[in-house]
């Protein structure tokens, strides 16, 4: 059996959650940001009686910055000997920060009118992401990682999120680490965001129906119905539950979004706003990040077949 540690970093409004995988080749699943390895990775792995040094792979789930920001800053850490891995459609958002603006301003930047946002972005990815950086290993899912001994880890592609989102599985004992892929009602703002539906609700129905985890592992404290934080590891009732309640939560948010067409109107929601009026929506859209207009943008673009 392979020991899983949970890793938690805070970051704005949310906490961010890596895990170390005490194998014997040890692995980290995702990094924070620039801050994490050094501040909360370290003392909590020298807490565990284990050396951040001798950490050998470093898994990463997507490319979003709070998943890879500190990607760079643990690779140092341990010498540079640890192994870098992410999906090919993700990798360049750890090649360059500033693949992370054009993400911004390819998507959010059409709803939300900051005439500052591209510095804002600019200056957030230069402090967010401790530096840009080639990958060791690059993975499309169908991959199995040896750790080790008889450790493996098997990669399952799981697109909607982003389009590299990644599930990691250790082997034999069906420990599945989803990052942000599965998305329940949201994390701090409360709505599920994903950048391609379709992809989205394939990926959920596979992680239900074929991986079927023992324990899910989530980047966040995504909600419940209630608004409950789900915890660091859901048992396997929990998963499948997780899993339903975020297929359950797009069904609702399609049937929404194919009834009521953009419209440019006055309100914050614009020109989303039927569909958050239907849904009962009441967050601001503007905070970042934002997944009210990555989510309806990704529909608008299903639904209208354009960008």
């Amino acid at each position: 059996m392979v020991d899983i540690h949970p890793l938690v970093s805070p970051w704005g409004r949310f906490g961010l959650y890596s895990f170390y995988l005490d194998a014997p080749e040890p692995a980290i699943v995702d990094t924070g940001i620039a801050s994490s390895p050094a501040e909360g990775m370290a003392p909590a792995l020298e807490a565990l009686g284990r050396r951040i040094e001798d950490v050998r792979w470093i898994l990463l789930t997507h490319g979003h910055i709070d998943h890879v920001g500190g990607a760079h800053a643990l690779w140092e850490l341990t010498g540079r000997r640890a192994q870098v891995v992410i999906a090919e459609a993700d990798a360049p958002l750890l090649r360059s920060r500033r693949a992370h603006v054009e993400n911004y301003l390819d998507v959010r930047a059409r709803y939300l009118h900051d005439p500052e946002a591209e510095a804002k972005q600019t200056a957030m990815a230069a402090g967010a992401i401790s530096g840009e950086m080639e990958p060791t290993v690059v993975v499309r899912g169908g991959e199995t990682l040896s750790l080790g001994g008889d450790v493996t880890v098997s990669v399952h592609a799981i697109p909607g999120h982003t389009a590299g989102s990644v599930a990691y599985v250790v082997d034999g004992q069906d420990d599945v680490f989803v990052g942000d892929a599965v998305q329940v009602h949201g994390a701090a703002n409360g709505f599920p965001g994903y950048e391609d539906p379709v992809a989205y609700r394939a990926s959920l129905e596979y992680l239900r129906e074929v991986v079927r985890p023992r324990h899910l592992y989530l980047g966040h404290p995504y909600r419940t119905a209630e608004g409950v934080p789900y915890g660091v590891e859901l048992d396997r009732e929990q998963a499948h539950e997780a899993l339903q309640g975020s297929l359950d939560i797009e069904a609702r948010v399609a049937d929404a979004t194919s009834r009521s067409g953009p419209e440019e109107t006055a309100s914050v929601y614009s020109p989303f706003a039927r569909v958050a009026e239907e849904l009962g929506y009441t967050g601001d859209p503007t905070l970042e990040p934002s997944p009210f207009f990555t989510t309806l943008h990704g529909y608008r673009k299903e639904l209208h077949g354009h960008g």
